[in-house]
Formats: C-alpha cells, sequence, structure tokens
C-alpha cells in the first residue's frame, strides 16, 4: 500500500471556493480505482494549509489517478487558488499504531 500525502497552500479568499470545490468532487477521488480511501485535512495554526491524505493500492494506482480524465479536470481547476507550491509525498507505512 502507498500513502500519499499532497500540502496545498491556498489564498486566504479563495479556501471556501477549494472547500466547496472538494465537496463536488471528492466521491469521484475516494472511489477511483485503485484507491482505498482519502482524507482532507486542514491547519488549526494556518487554515490555508490544506492536506490530501490518500491510500492507494500501489504506485500505478496512484500514476493511474495522476494521468486521469479526473485528475485532468481537478488540478487546473484549484492550481490558480495556491499561494505556494504544492509539495507530495508518496509514503509506506512503517508503524500503524490505529
Amino acid at each position: 500500500m502507498l500513502i500519499r500525502i499532497v500540502k496545498l497552500t491556498f489564498q486566504e479568499e479563495k479556501i471556501h471556493e477549494f472547500l466547496t470545490f472538494f465537496d463536488g468532487i471528492k466521491n469521484q477521488v475516494n472511489s477511483f480505482p485503485g484507491c482505498q480511501g482519502m482524507k482532507l485535512i486542514q491547519s488549526i495554526e494556518n487554515p490555508c494549509i490544506i492536506m490530501t491524505y490518500s491510500h492507494w493500492k500501489g504506485p500505478d494506482d496512484l500514476e493511474n489517478y495522476r494521468t486521469s480524465e479526473t485528475f485532468g479536470k481537478i488540478w487546473p481547476t484549484i492550481k490558480p487558488w495556491f499561494s505556494e507550491k504544492p509539495e507530495a509525498w508518496s509514503m509506506e507505512t512503517y508503524f500503524d499504531g490505529f
């Protein structure tokens, strides 16, 4: 399993617009083939920082999403709302105490 964490830093005036947009597309991403679940988390200290935390069966599944029509519609919509360059990490679980 692959864990993908993406840090998005939004312009303050675009946060509500992004959250509204996300509500309309979250199920498409969460049910994408190979996606085993996704969370959207927001910083308490800086609400402009929002992260996606998703589980994928493997790297090929994530790549299929990243090259999909779904992603091709989402990313160009939200990209102009960023105030900083997005950061992303692909991780594996070493220990899971949940």
